[in-house]
């Protein structure tokens, strides 16, 4: 066996779909709900209310995420498959326009006119739909929509973030639910900035400070307002 037969790549590109949705699913979970939590708190609510507020922005939300994220990919989807079509057509009406078209994206990477028309040929005598949509439209199967995947995604993930601070309401004690949440939430944020990090092979440190201080802006806002509106009622 030769030693590129044995070389297998493992590309973090191939994770662009599903993790985008994860990340934002799982972070809009916390952010929100434990935002809505601690507004709700500082307004001082009793505590089945913040409960009964926390778990409908669970629900509400997973929802808004789920068609959100399904929405606007199946708008990229559309669009991606408007492009084909239209490459189709130019495919069955001028072939050797295309093959030069092609030829040329080669070339202006570097490729001698020669063997970029050669490489152009011998891809779409394989398949010419799929050399235009890979190399003129930028459309390959690692990015490709797919908005089931990333409303599920959305959903499934917003869900698990929410749950982590509504857990605390459950187990703290009343005179400490504000704190209680907010330096939890931040704890759960901090370790989805680094496990995102991680599967996506981006700088650790710089992801979690990200993460965590939008997170404490949010809190810091909603229990501002919180506290006013307590105070004004």
């Amino acid at each position: 066996m030769t030693r590129l037969a044995m070389h297998h790549e493992r590309h973090l590109m191939s994770r662009v779909g599903w993790l985008r949705a994860a990340v934002l699913g799982a972070n809009d979970g916390i952010v929100s709900t434990a935002s809505l939590i601690i507004g709700v708190a500082a307004a001082a609510a009793p505590p089945a209310d913040i409960l009964i507020a926390g778990t409908a922005g669970l629900v509400a939300g997973a929802m808004s995420m789920a068609a959100g994220e399904y929405v606007s990919v199946s708008s990229q989807s559309d669009t991606e498959q408007a492009d084909l079509a239209r490459e189709r057509t130019e495919l069955a009406d001028d072939v050797d326009a295309e093959i030069d078209e092609l030829a040329g994206i080669y070339e202006r990477r570097g490729v001698d006119r020669a063997t970029a028309e050669t490489v152009a040929r011998q891809l779409m005598a394989k398949d010419a739909l799929a050399a235009h949509a890979r190399d003129e439209l930028g459309i390959s199967d690692m990015t490709t929509a797919r908005p089931v995947q990333a409303a599920l995604t959305s959903a499934a993930t917003f869900t698990a973030g929410a749950a982590l601070p509504l857990a605390i309401v459950l187990i703290a004690p009343a005179a400490l639910l504000v704190g209680a949440v907010a330096i939890a939430s931040l704890a759960f944020l901090a370790l989805l900035g680094a496990l995102g990090a991680g599967a996506g092979g981006a700088p650790i440190m710089a992801s979690t400070i990200r993460v965590t201080f939008w997170g404490a802006l949010a809190m810091a806002l909603t229990a501002g307002i919180g506290r006013l509106v307590g105070t004004a009622v």
